[in-house]
């Protein structure tokens, strides 16, 4: 049943846009408040969030998330709800109804069978749904693992396989299809299971790390101090040592499970997110989140902890001149919002990646970052470039957030006129951003891919998901270590960039486990033959997610055009930033727009700098052109060497009919016709090498140019410049005569 939040809490957390605060929840949330509830449960295979009551589950998506998605219903007998969850084709619905009894239904013909155990031999810690070849249905036992397949003919489930194995408790995630199984006095010890659309993977045992307290006892590791996460396409599991104050991350091999080290934690209680491949780790206590971005060679956190932000929460009072009974119910309807404005109530369950769910006040907020104040708090304590390189990594919004941010910042830097170096550096991250995508198609397509390795890694095996993938997980009431534990169950959410599945990827042992671009190197001693658990690339590039990357169309039309009105008193500092730009450009082998060029010339020409300019096009530093060669051109009027750099520029392109025509308006039009003939130019008008050779007052010239006409255009002398220069070339000959 749905409770209140508890009175004990304090304030109502922190409002509006203007607080400072890098995560943010936004009102309303999602809201689940079905009469008669049984309580609330989260289905990250669907996506769902399940309310049963005595006769019907009440479904809500949240994938779109929306505060006003229309609920679903279906139809279910009355009795206990430990568990719920659809299968994968979302046929079946399947209701753990005690520690021995699961409960299925047949959505499309109603029909109900059950599996049982025997309550004296074992105990049912829970199941789940997988998309694996040789099972769909696995039962977490305390004396191991069920798999079973689900005949539709004969409706019921046939057993596959048992693993025998003792169980204290476990912790399974859709997103990475890996169940981890705990065992032991301190249940530290663990075995896990990979059961994907690619098969079935054991894990190595291996034990987790757990300081010894000062005290002569042995702590218990608990369900809820385990979370997977999925960053960066990788699976990690994140353990908290609450003696030690610390939260370790280990890695998954297929043979092999590698301690990735530590971060502290400064709260007894701690809850995990991961949103847009940023770990928050929730300081519960204290009420503030920590953003680690583990891509980073460092441990350092991207900025300060700060408080959780409510956005959007309504703070209008309830109006004097309501009646007594509406005053009543807005009342009541103001006190349930209140409750649930709390940050970090007592009842909330944080659901990896991105959800949270107040089970009190039957809410699912999802949390969301604020890559503008993470910018502007990080560019305070730490230089641009790694700013950029963070802003590049995003994906959620790419286009609406993190572009406008990294052009904005750039041009900052330049209209400060930081030093060259850094601007450099800042540059380099966006030209070798933007050529990752394009080699990986992520710009052109608009989607995300598989973030790039090094050290020739081995393809990684498609293995896209064919049905609906479902995974129910109790928020408030479903056991993984038998039905008399009250302990949470932590579940996955798949983000709207949906890193589903998971396969195998192999390296080389000299190689360090790097994510090139989106993932700093960690160095990791392992022997030959590991490999690395990861989310499947193909189910990556089926998400409709944009890029951050910048063209060089782009820097020229938001960065480099707009600043160069503002320095046109010194622009040696702007030419500077242009070079090292096409220096990056030419290093990534990206092609700069030409306006780039024409900008790089305009400045030169503009404070005299031919000398320097000339090298430029010597050295092949500027790209020759057209646009180019017309602004040397254009900058030559004042020095004859420049112009006749833009001239032999034109020659080069091949670009006749342009040489021709400026041939003519310096007054070279004899050398123009030559240069015509030789290079069969017969795209520019006999009229304007006529025009030229009346304005020199020379008949001879005129006579000339008729000639070549005649000879070089047949046709010609039916046409009317024909008949007319004829007859100014006799009015120009008798005037000679008189």
């Amino acid at each position: 049943m749905l409770g209140k939040a508890s009175s004990s809490q304090s304030a109502v957390g922190v409002y509006g846009s203007g607080a400072l605060s890098h995560v943010y929840i936004q009102y309303p949330p999602l809201k689940c408040r079905v009469p008669g509830s049984l309580g609330l449960y989260y289905d990250d295979g669907n996506k769902l969030l399940l309310s049963p009551t005595s006769d019907q589950v009440v479904c809500l998506k949240t994938v779109p998330f929306t505060p006003h998605v229309s609920p679903t219903t279906d139809s279910i007998s009355e009795g206990p709800v430990l568990s719920i969850r659809y299968s994968l084709d979302a046929k079946i619905l399947a209701i753990q109804r005690s520690n021995h009894e699961v409960q299925f239904w047949n959505r499309e013909t109603g029909d109900t069978f059950s599996q049982k155990y025997r309550s004296d031999t074992e105990s049912l810690l829970g199941f789940f749904w997988t998309d694996c070849p040789t099972c769909d249905l696995v039962f977490v036992k305390s004396s191991g693992l069920d798999l079973f397949s689900y005949d539709p003919e004969l409706k019921l489930l046939q057993l596959v396989e048992t693993k025998r194995l003792n169980i204290s408790w476990y912790a399974y995630t859709h997103e990475s299809r890996l169940v981890l199984l705990a065992s032991g006095m301190q249940c530290k010890s663990f075995i896990g299971y990979q059961l994907s659309s690619a098969g079935i993977i054991r894990l190595p045992r291996f034990e987790m790390a757990m300081a010894k307290p000062e005290a002569n006892s042995k702590p218990v590791l608990a369900a809820e101090d385990v979370h997977i996460v999925t960053v960066y396409g990788r699976i990690y599991c994140l353990q908290i040592d609450r003696v030690a104050m610390l939260l370790h991350s280990y890695r998954f091999y297929r043979d092999a499970v590698v301690q990735q080290g530590s971060l502290p934690i400064y709260s007894s209680k701690v809850a995990v997110s991961v949103v847009d491949n940023v770990l928050l780790i929730h300081q519960v206590d204290a009420k503030v989140v920590i953003l680690y971005d583990i891509f980073a060679d460092s441990r350092a956190p991207i900025s300060a902890p700060l408080p959780l932000l409510l956005r959007g929460f309504p703070r209008a009072s309830v109006s004097s001149s309501q009646s007594t009974s509406n005053d009543a119910e807005s009342s009541e309807e103001k006190d349930l919002s209140d409750a649930e404005a709390i940050v970090y109530g007592d009842d909330w369950i944080f659901l990896v990646p991105d959800l949270i769910c107040d089970v009190a006040n039957g809410c699912l907020w999802k949390i969301h970052l604020d890559l503008e104040a993470i910018s502007a708090i990080s560019d305070s304590s730490s230089d641009v470039p790694s700013v950029l390189e963070f802003l590049q990594r995003r994906k959620l919004e790419a286009k609406k957030v993190a572009k406008q941010l990294c052009l904005s910042m750039t041009r900052t830097i330049i209209l400060e006129r930081r030093p060259v170096s850094l601007v450099s550096r800042a540059i380099d991250v966006l030209v070798t951003s933007y050529s990752y995508s394009i080699k990986t198609g992520s710009y052109s397509k608009g989607i995300r891919t598989s973030v790039p390795r090094v050290n020739n890694p081995a393809p990684v095996t498609d293995e896209s998901t064919n049905r609906e993938e479902t995974l129910g997980k109790s928020v408030i009431r479903e056991p993984t270590g038998g039905v008399e534990n009250e302990s949470v169950t932590r579940s996955t959410f798949v983000t709207s960039d949906s890193e589903d599945s998971v396969n195998i990827e192999t390296h080389k042992s000299n190689s360090t486990d790097v994510l090139t671009g989106a993932e700093a190197s960690q160095s990791q001693n392992l022997r030959p033959g590991n490999s690395a658990l990861n989310v499947n690339i193909s189910e990556l590039q089926g998400s409709n997610v944009t890029s951050a990357a910048i063209t060089t169309d782009e820097l020229y039309s938001f960065v480099f055009a707009p600043v160069e009105e503002e320095m046109a008193r010194d622009s040696s500092y702007l030419v500077s930033i242009l070079v090292e730009f096409v220096r990056s450009a030419h290093v990534e082998k990206i092609k700069v727009h030409p306006n780039v060029y024409v900008l790089t010339v305009r400045l030169l020409a503009r404070h005299e700098r031919y000398a320097e300019l000339g090298l430029f096009i010597i050295n092949k530093i500027l790209e020759p052109s057209k646009e180019v060669a017309l602004q040397l051109l254009e900058s030559g009027r004042e020095n004859i060497q420049t112009r006749k750099l833009g001239m032999d520029m034109l020659r080069q392109l091949m670009l006749h009919h342009e040489y021709v025509v400026l041939l003519v308006q310096d007054g070279y039009y004899l050398e123009a016709l030559r240069y015509a003939r030789k290079n069969k130019v017969n795209t520019v008008q006999p009229s304007l090498f006529l025009e030229a050779a009346y304005a020199a007052n020379d008949s001879q010239h005129v006579a000339a140019v008729l000639r070549f006409f005649l000879d070089f255009i047949p046709g010609f002398r039916n046409t009317s410049d024909h008949n007319n220069y004829c007859r100014i070339l006799a009015e120009m000959n008798s005037s000679i005569a008189v």
